[in-house]
């Protein structure tokens, strides 16, 4: 699976690198150091992996985390980055399509959960109900901007299903809280999720599974709630190389793929499609 992996990250003019050259050859260290961008629910996940990285490599690398639209703008902008870790594959595509990075490669999955307020009487089989009542405040990221929100409009387009017009009304009535340019930023150490409903700015609120669990470690009192199987969503996250990449970008990269990698990426409830 590794090799696979390996296979599709290596169209490009660059140097070819196999998982087991990798794994036989130490890691060259460069002065620069490699820039990666990634979406905010990585945060966690991905400072680890970093951090494992830089002990193993002696390479140095620059983090930023914020919702992969506005990354993606940043890099069409001139923004000079190296890998770009989103959290769908929309986003890296585009990069790809605009010719300003390599192949995309999904390297994580998600899945969409409801955070409640402790006296918000919530459970899986009446969730769309809550989520219409005109007394709930339904939370959401901002679609475009933050793919947490694109996520969120569909489960409202599956809850059209169930409901009619209830797509329409769940978009209405959705306040877009986080993710955007001008969405208020939750303190330095804070999970955005987490300080958003401590603040009761939302009484529901839909954001990734492993967002969720992070904002209930913060604020016990929470409730994270599995969206029913008729109005459940998954995430697939995408991995790309940018093409103007220092050669050693690629090799985080494969770091990211690595068991080593996956397997940090299991441990914050992600599904690591490459785990070994």
């Amino acid at each position: 699976m590794f090799i696979i992996a390996s296979k599709l990250l290596m169209e490009s003019n660059m140097k070819k690198w196999s998982a087991a050259t990798l794994l036989i050859f130490p890691l060259t260290v460069t002065a620069a150091p490699i820039e990666m961008r990634a979406a905010g629910s990585l945060k966690n996940a991905m400072t680890d992996i970093v951090t494992a990285y830089q002990l193993e490599s002696g390479q140095a690398v620059n983090s930023d985390f914020a919702p992969s639209g506005l990354l993606r703008k940043r890099i069409e902008a001139g923004e000079v980055v190296d890998v770009l870790a989103s959290a769908n594959i929309k986003h890296p595509q585009t990069l790809k399509r605009n010719e300003l990075a390599e192949s995309v490669v999904m390297f994580a999955q998600n899945q969409m959960c409801a955070i409640a307020q402790a006296d918000v009487d919530l459970n899986s089989e009446n969730l769309l109900q809550k989520m219409l009542s005109s007394d709930i405040r339904l939370g959401t990221s901002t679609p475009k901007a933050d793919p947490s929100g694109d996520y969120a409009w569909k489960v409202f387009a599956k809850a059209d299903g169930l409901s009619a017009g209830a797509q329409v009304r769940l978009q209405t009535k959705a306040l877009q809280l986080t993710g955007g340019e001008s969405s208020k930023k939750a303190p330095m150490g804070r999970n955005t999720y987490g300080w958003v409903m401590e603040n009761n700015r939302a009484d529901i609120f839909l954001t990734y599974c492993t967002n969720a669990v992070l904002a209930q470690k913060e604020v016990p009192n929470l409730k994270v709630v599995q969206l029913p199987n008729e109005l459940a969503v998954g995430a697939n996250y995408g991995l790309v190389v940018l093409k103007a990449a220092k050669p050693d970008a690629w090799k985080l990269a494969m770091f990211v793929l690595s068991e080593k990698g996956q397997s940090i990426l299991a441990d914050y409830g992600f599904s690591a499609p490459l785990k070994l």
